[in-house]
C-alpha cells in the first residue's frame, strides 16, 4: 500500500527547491537520491549516511608502554602446537 503527499516546488537563490512532508519522516540534513525515470517521473530515497571512522591518532602516546613491532617482531618462529590432543606443525 502507497501512500500520496503533495510537495511544492519553489525558487531558491538560481535553483529551484522541493519542500516534503515532515510526514515521510526525514530530518534537516538527511541525505537523498533523486533519480529521473524517463518521463515517468521521479524516484526520491534516503541514502544511507558513511559508516563512522575511528580516528586513533589523538591517543598514540596515551599507552607509553606499547610499542610499534619492529619486522624481526613480526617473524614467528616455527613451532608445534597443542590442538586437543594433536600436535600438528605450525608454519
Amino acid at each position: 500500500m502507497s501512500e500520496e503527499y503533495r510537495a511544492k516546488i519553489f525558487k531558491s537563490g538560481n535553483s529551484v527547491a522541493l519542500r516534503l512532508p515532515k510526514a515521510l519522516g526525514l530530518k534537516e540534513g538527511d541525505e537523498v537520491r533523486i533519480v529521473r525515470e524517463n518521463r515517468a517521473g521521479f524516484i526520491v530515497e534516503p541514502v544511507d549516511p558513511p559508516k563512522a571512522k575511528i580516528d586513533l591518532t589523538g591517543i598514540a602516546g596515551a599507552l607509553p608502554q606499547l610499542k610499534l613491532l619492529t619486522p624481526e617482531d613480526r617473524i614467528m618462529e616455527p613451532r608445534e602446537v597443542d590442538w586437543g590432543g594433536k600436535l600438528l606443525p605450525r608454519g
